[in-house]
């Protein structure tokens, strides 16, 4: 049959239709009839259309290489019970790595699928490279985190997004000590948003305690953290940050506990520089620092904490800086098991940047520790009351000197005095009162 330009564009509209190609969200104009080029395609955008796609890669890692009389060490010299603040963690090979997907849509709605891994955090041995380094469960490779958020929702608000999944809540941690005193660390779901310009949520965390999934128990004792926080309140000098924690416990009667803590965050005490400043109070479920939730929460329902923590970075001149903290942990009555525990350290780090790419520190120590009666926790019965020294030089080569300029590898002498040798043997010190660390502390966060 012959072919005229009205058959072939009849053709041409058939076989669109055919295809779906009119519906498409595509619209395509078509010109047979003169044989020109089809005009640009115009593109219809739906709101669920990805607008941006992409992922980020964070991380940390701290290498420290550290011998004791030849000898790698399982202590801290007791650094996470507020007693020393030296560079001598114990950890050898600790990485992570903070994977995140940040996806866009047209309607406004965003979304967060983030995984942080985790190796080697606690582990103390030198490890070599044969086919499989160990044979126990100590430190390996696990997912601490793995949390989807999503927001702009249009019915909840541009401000707004929700949260599900296993993450680290809220974190903060102490300057020099490193401690982390704020957190909920576990599985959950949890809402932000903006009320008077702040930041407002509420979260829903578990955790199961270390001892039920370590050996499987039938009826376990879940704890469950309702956090309530409202940050970033102005007040002229600084901010204000909130926290209030409700804590239960499964299978145990009568236990449960709240907690509650105000951070003022501003500059380091009116100078150059920053600081925060934090107080919080526990009972019961939530005695460990009142705002402290992880498998390790729980106790005995009469147990009470008060804990205040300040510390930051001043910067005195162009060359000088320097870091403190002053940290006081009590119970209010029994605690941990012990009457009348009472813990404070004060330490203060100076920093001079010889040049751009090379720090010195100092880093120096008093830390105080009494209970009631010795014994408590394995410790020597004369070990009631404690005085600890830690005093610390170190060099840092680094790729910019400034106080946190990372990386960095830096070499350092730790020199640990106790009072006795009852309290030297219960921070990991093996003969006498005192110990020198010499260690090599590599990091880096990205």
């Amino acid at each position: 049959m012959k072919m005229n330009k009205y058959t072939l564009l009849a053709a041409a509209v058939s076989t669109a239709l055919f295809s779906g190609a009119t519906l498409a969200e595509t619209d395509v104009a078509l010109d047979v009839i003169t044989g020109d080029e089809a005009a640009p395609k115009v593109e219809k955008v739906n709101g669920t259309d990805v607008i941006s796609d992409g992922w980020e890669v964070h991380g940390y890692a701290s290498m420290n290489f550290r011998m004791v009389d030849g000898e790698t060490v399982d202590t801290e010299f007791g650094k996470p019970d507020y007693k020393t603040a030296g560079t001598h963690g114990k950890s050898t090979n600790q990485v992570e790595f903070v994977i995140k997907k940040h996806t866009e849509h047209a309607n406004g709605v965003w979304s967060d699928f983030v995984v942080r891994s985790e190796y080697g955090n606690g582990n103390s041995y030198a490890y070599s490279s044969p086919g499989s380094q160990k044979a126990n469960t100590t430190a390996q490779f696990e997912i601490k985190e793995t949390y989807v958020e999503i927001g702009g929702l249009s019915y909840l608000g541009e401000d707004t997004s929700i949260w599900g999944g296993q993450r680290y809540l809220n974190r903060s941690a102490s300057v020099l000590s490193g401690e982390f005193w704020k957190q909920s660390s576990g599985v959950g779901a949890g809402i932000q948003t903006k009320l008077g310009g702040n930041t407002a949520g509420f979260a829903i965390v578990a955790a199961d305690t270390d001892s039920d999934i370590n050996s499987g128990a039938s009826d376990r004792q879940t704890l469950t953290s309702h956090d309530l926080y409202y940050y970033g309140v102005d007040v002229g000098f600084g901010s204000l940050d909130f926290d209030f924690k409700y804590i239960t416990q499964a299978n145990v009667q009568d236990d449960d506990g709240f907690g509650a803590s105000i951070t003022l965050n501003s500059s380091y005490y009116g100078l150059d520089g920053w600081s925060q400043t934090a107080i919080a109070y526990g009972k019961g479920a939530a005695q460990n620092r009142g705002v402290n939730f992880g498998s390790w929460s729980g106790g005995d329902d009469n147990a009470e904490s008060i804990f205040f923590t300040s510390g930051g970075v001043v910067n005195i001149s162009e060359n000088w800086q320097m870091g403190s903290e002053v940290t006081y942990f009590a119970g209010l009555d029994e605690l941990f098991s012990a009457k009348d525990l009472k813990r404070y350290i004060v330490a203060a780090r100076p920093s001079y940047k010889v040049n751009d790419n090379l720090r010195l520190e100092a880093t120096g120590s008093y830390a105080h520790e009494e209970v009631e009666v010795g014994g408590v926790w394995g410790k020597s019965a004369d070990a009631a009351e404690s005085d600890i020294v830690n005093l610390e030089l170190a060099a840092a080569f680094t790729v910019n000197a400034d106080y946190f300029g990372r990386p960095q590898i830096k070499p350092y002498v730790s020199y640990i005095l106790a009072d006795d040798e009852a309290s030297a043997k219960d921070i990991g010190i093996k003969d006498g009162k005192s110990e020198t660390i010499i260690g090599v502390h590599t990091e880096i966060w990205f």
